[in-house]
């Protein structure tokens, strides 16, 4: 019983454990292995990218978008306008109650192209 116990506060004080907290906050929500394509937030800003972005959806709309809640609004609505353009799902991930609280930088992911469930045998780009 005191193992439970010991278990259960830490659980409430810490917060529950998970699997590889870092790559899954760089990844934005995903881990490594499930992401097929990672966009920087700098790489985003050039105009050239969106086209890129539109072949690879159209090749692959098995995959979901995720985009970084943390960057500048302009730049969200661009992307989630692309994916519904696509009919494309995605999910704006704000990571609010994270531990870890930074400013964005220009060299972290802001869109990421990842299957929900399944490994990704062949990345295209990261």
């Amino acid at each position: 019983m005191p193992e439970d116990l010991n278990s259960f506060i830490k659980a409430k004080a810490l917060g529950i454990p998970t699997i590889k907290p870092d790559e899954k906050r760089a990844f934005l929500g995903n881990f490594r292995e499930r992401v097929a394509m990672a966009v920087t937030v700098r790489q985003l800003h050039d105009p050239r990218i969106t086209a890129l972005l539109d072949s690879v959806l159209a090749r692959y709309p098995e995959y979901r978008i995720y985009l970084n809640g943390r960057m500048n609004q302009d730049l969200i609505t661009r992307y989630m306008q692309q994916a519904i353009a696509h009919d494309y799902p995605f999910t704006v991930m704000a990571q609010s109650g994270m531990r870890v609280q930074k400013p964005i930088t220009a060299d972290d992911f802001g869109w990421v192209l990842a299957h929900p469930t399944d490994k990704i045998a062949r990345p295209i780009l990261l």
